[in-house]
């Protein structure tokens, strides 16, 4: 965007990630496009819900269950980030969700840079997805969007 310093990650030698300005806000070797969820344990689901939506403020956008698995998506602020409540997270389990461009390429500068992924890569709905943590522990993913229509695919449904 014109007139917008350039919003890059750096993942540097250390093995430290952190954000930064790109030097003159050129080009961008970001290897993490946007942020696009807080994925967060949510062990009772409705008492979740309620919190995020009547005490945060929130929209439920859609709430749906996969067997004993419940997930439910609210959004909290215009841009910001949908936050996806899910029960079959432990406490202390959540993940920022991140986009990337390239997923393979993503998988390789961590490799680079001495970080691995943890378990096998997986599928989430938009498309194929890595967890990995920072230097401090954090549980991070990336996926790379293969299926943009899913963004919308559950928008008002809520199951029972």
């Amino acid at each position: 965007m014109p007139g917008r310093p350039a919003t890059v990650l750096w993942a540097r030698s250390i093995g430290c990630l952190e954000l930064s300005t790109a030097p003159g806000g050129s080009e961008s070797s970001a290897v993490l496009e946007s942020l696009d969820y807080l994925y967060l344990p949510a062990p009772d689901i409705d008492a979740s819900i309620k919190f995020y939506t009547e005490t945060l403020g929130g929209d439920l956008l859609w709430r749906v269950r996969d067997g004993s698995t419940w997930v439910a998506a609210v959004r909290l602020a215009g841009s910001a980030p949908v936050v996806l409540l899910a029960n079959h997270l432990q406490a202390g389990a959540g993940l920022l969700v991140y986009r990337v461009n390239d997923l393979e390429a993503t998988q390789r500068t961590l490799k680079e840079h001495g970080w691995s992924i943890e378990g096998v890569r997986f599928e989430i709905p938009q498309g194929p997805c890595i967890v990995f943590r920072d230097p401090g522990g954090q549980r991070l993913a990336a996926y790379q969007l293969v299926r943009p229509f899913m963004n919308t695919h559950f928008e008002g449904r809520f199951d029972t």
